[in-house]
């Protein structure tokens, strides 16, 4: 599905079915240098099963046009105009990593509109490791190799292939290779900077989960800690021997901690 968003074309899979904003909308955000792909298996199921799913590329990311936004503030604002220009009133918004932040910005901005978040693979500070950070501005190749070998929990994938013809390694790895130079530097310089998880979490006022995995090197759940204490109400399921790349390591658990979120939505008007 196509939108345009500031003269720019901007794209969001819906999950194989055409998007129905009378459904409760279920809008998934991708994390630095992915695009919508990574919640292929999530989004399709929802989309099949009730909801309206628009998983975005983010502007300058996948399918999407434009620049990469700078500031964790501006993407969140983004997300919440494709809600908009998609005609969807209410939004639940999942984010992974980066995602996670903008979910969370997002509600803060628009607590009328944002009717519940999940914050996966989430920390906060989400402070870039100065090493993670040099690669991305000088040899984006060894970025991506440190991400990969970091990404995975190691208790479930080694050497990377859970069944015949399938590496979550290489796949993550082609699809970092896909997204335009300078992506990866502008996005961890977004998590690196962004400053106002507190201020948002206390201004947001839907359902809060957070999706953490026990093994996860990139964002332990400790990581996490500072926006639980902001957010009292907010529920949290840790997945055992999980990594950071929850969604191709653990896809069955992650689907059950979204139901479990988002199927109250289902007996409520939305628009």
């Amino acid at each position: 599905m196509q939108f345009n968003i500031d003269g720019h074309s901007a794209y969001a899979y819906t999950g194989g079915k055409a998007f129905d904003p009378a459904l409760p909308t279920v809008v998934f955000v991708h994390g630095a240098q992915h695009d919508h792909s990574v919640w292929i298996l999530q989004s399709r199921y929802l989309a099949h099963h009730g909801f309206g799913v628009l998983a975005v590329d983010l502007p300058g990311h996948g399918r999407s046009a434009g620049t990469p936004l700078p500031t964790i503030d501006a993407m969140a604002d983004w997300v919440l105009r494709v809600g908009q220009a998609a005609g969807a009133e209410h939004l639940a918004i999942v984010g992974h990593s980066m995602g996670s932040l903008i979910a969370l910005d997002a509600a803060g901005q628009a607590p009328d509109r944002v009717s519940a978040i999940a914050l996966c693979g989430c920390a906060y500070p989400m402070k870039v490791a100065e090493v993670l950070l040099k690669a991305a501005r000088d040899n984006e190749p060894a970025a991506f190799d440190m991400i990969n070998q970091w990404s995975f929990s190691g208790l479930n994938h080694r050497p990377g292939n859970p069944g015949p013809g399938f590496s979550v390694f290489n796949e993550s790895r082609r699809l970092m290779e896909r997204q335009k130079p300078g992506v990866l530097l502008n996005d961890f310089s977004a998590c690196d900077a962004y400053a106002g998880g507190e201020s948002r979490a206390a201004q947001a006022r839907c359902p809060v989960l957070f999706l953490l995995g026990d093994a996860d090197l990139m964002t332990p759940p400790k990581a996490a800690r500072l926006l639980q204490q902001a957010l009292p109400g907010h529920r949290t399921v840790r997945l055992a021997g999980g990594g950071h790349n929850l969604m191709a390591e653990q896809p069955q658990g992650v689907l059950q901690a979204l139901l479990d979120l988002l199927r109250p939505l289902q007996g409520q008007t939305t628009g």
